[in-house]
């Protein structure tokens, strides 16, 4: 696929006021250089699998400024490109973050790297996030640009891949040998993120807008670390080894370290050994990311995939729900003790809102919730040692390892919130909003206040999925079903016979679900919040989607 110097990238991903981090990937050792407003900044490449990369900061910026910039490799420009369909699109900027400026940003999840055409417009749907860059470069003026895009999880799909993927697998080794046509190591990880991040209107967009990321299941496989059982079945294959190795290493290089402020990533342990490895004039870490991926997954509290910042007056929390479980049966945990300080530390108040994005929605309509807890302790032994087996097959046949199916950590963080909210933990926001995608619906769910037993504080759930990858109609209408009063009750009586002690609180969905392929914004003015959906259709008078509002919801 790519030709020249340049084989990925540039994308924007940590901006703050006065400072920007550029990724790139490239053919060969190299050093590379970002230049804007008469300025240039420079960084040598590091290698991982024969692959390389670099990170380039660029400081000293204007808050709220915006400048147009180049790439250049060993001193030739690569970006923008001069030939292809890239060519006529806009000049990529860096547009910093103004403080003065009401926080505005998208988020969403679950996106599949497919051809745009009619084909697969049929069958994926419209590619949303396309829709979302066409209409960035056909806005006059940058003012209703979000300041960054959150993507929460299922950046890449490891286990159901492509025609052109399989392709590139099936050059490599044979499709009729495990893991067939699963992803298997680095270097088909590393096609797929060129696959998912190389068509030119996304990659544009990549190039623009800054960009958060956390992974899912589908970055690695579907039902990743669903339970004890789960991961002794994978371990005991001839080929799991190398894929949660490929899996994460290659996440801590694409996705992972464009999360990181220049100033959390000299603290990373595995960026430590770059810059003494760059000093020695050495600059291959293949083995050391490979050490760091299989010990973080044997060890989850040995390594924090999770990040935080905070802007504008808000704090953007960014967790990890799927590496740092804990899976034994009866101390079940969708976040160790570790993780869990670590997030105890950020659930402070002072700031007007708080955002928490975790993959997986921390509120699921009320009817599954019931479902997914009592499933848990079906599973822990709650109605006998015969039982344990048949909640085992229901917890991986259908999905049941939300935070719902783990009752300890979703208890122990609706009471955390809640002190939050009653100002216990200081000043209380006027918000705090679980921003999640994973279950290819869209949906708004809120804590009931009752008696303003929170204060002020709204409880929010927000959720966004999939950009691009449509549920099947039938799985549609069972979805929809979880919120009727019907299912609600039934699954309630379930629970209760299982033991399960009543939700810490009650909510309700309040706007949805949707099953479009969605991109949602937040925007924020003083303790106002305002949430809105977006959906694209075919436009063929305006050669290409368009997007359309689904839904708008204001607090």
């Amino acid at each position: 696929m790519a030709s020249g110097p340049l084989v990925l990238g540039p994308l924007l991903r940590y901006v703050d006021a006065t400072s920007a981090v550029v990724w790139v990937e490239v053919a060969a050792p190299a050093i590379v250089s970002v230049h804007a407003d008469g300025r240039s900044w420079t960084s040598p490449t590091f290698s991982a699998h024969e692959h390389h990369f670099a990170i380039v900061d660029v400081d000293d910026l204007e808050p709220g400024s915006s400048q147009e910039y180049t790439v250049a490799v060993d001193g030739a420009p690569v970006w923008p490109p001069t030939e292809g369909d890239g060519a006529a699109l806009p000049p990529s900027r860096i547009r910093t973050i103004d403080p003065d400026r009401p926080l505005h940003f998208a988020f969403g999840s679950c996106r599949t790297s497919v051809p745009h055409d009619a084909e697969h417009d049929d069958s994926h749907g419209i590619d949303v996030l396309r829709a979302f860059a066409l209409r960035m470069m056909s806005t006059d003026g940058q003012e209703s640009w979000p300041d960054f895009v959150l993507f929460l999880g299922d950046q890449v799909y490891a286990d159901i891949t492509s025609d052109t993927m399989q392709e590139f697998i099936a050059a490599r080794r044979s499709l009729d040998e495990p893991p067939g046509t699963e992803l298997k190591d680095f270097e088909e990880y590393a096609y797929l993120y060129e696959l998912a991040w190389s068509d030119p209107v996304n990659r544009w967009l990549l190039s623009t807008l800054p960009s958060l990321m956390i992974f899912d299941d589908h970055d690695i496989r579907d039902d990743w670390n669903t339970s004890a059982a789960w991961r002794e079945e994978m371990n005991a294959t001839s080929w799991w080894h190398g894929r949660i190795m490929g899996g994460l290493a290659s996440y801590w290089v694409y996705q992972h370290l464009g999360n990181l402020s220049p100033a959390d990533r000299a603290e990373d342990e595995l960026w430590q050994l770059v810059l003494e490895r760059r000093e020695r004039g050495e600059d291959d870490i293949t083995v050391a990311v490979d050490e760091l991926a299989a010990r973080a997954d044997a060890n989850p509290d040995s390594y924090r995939w999770s990040h935080a910042r905070d802007v504008n007056g808000c704090r953007v929390i960014v967790v990890d729900s799927r590496a740092a479980r804990i899976l034994e049966p009866g101390a079940r945990r969708i976040l160790d003790p570790v993780e869990t300080q670590w997030l105890d530390r950020q659930l402070r108040g002072g700031v007007e809102h708080v955002f928490i994005g975790t993959s997986l929605p921390y509120l699921l309509p009320m009817g599954l919730h019931e479902a997914e807890a009592w499933n848990e302790a079906v599973a822990d032994g709650a109605w006998g040692s015969r039982a344990r087996g048949f909640g085992e097959k229901v917890r991986q046949g259908v999905d049941l390892e939300h935070w719902a199916a783990f009752q300890d950590s979703f208890r122990e963080l609706a009471a955390t919130v809640t002190d939050l909210a009653s100002g216990r933990r200081g000043d209380a926001p006027a918000t705090v909003t679980f921003l999640s995608g994973d279950v290819h619906n869209s949906y708004v769910a809120e804590v009931d206040r009752g008696p303003r037993a929170y204060g002020d504080t709204r409880i929010l759930q927000a959720v966004c999925s999939p950009i691009r990858n449509p549920l099947p109609r039938v799985i549609r209408m069972a979805q929809s079903l979880t919120s009727r009063r019907g299912p609600v009750a039934f699954t309630r009586w379930l629970a209760r016979r299982a033991q399960v002690p009543e939700p810490p609180f009650t909510w309700s969905l309040v706007r949805g679900p949707w099953f479009d392929n969605m991109l949602a914004t937040v925007r924020v003015d003083g303790r106002e919040l305002v949430l809105s959906w977006e959906a694209a259709d075919q436009d063929d008078e305006r050669s290409g989607p368009v997007l359309r509002e689904v839904a708008c919801f204001e607090v």
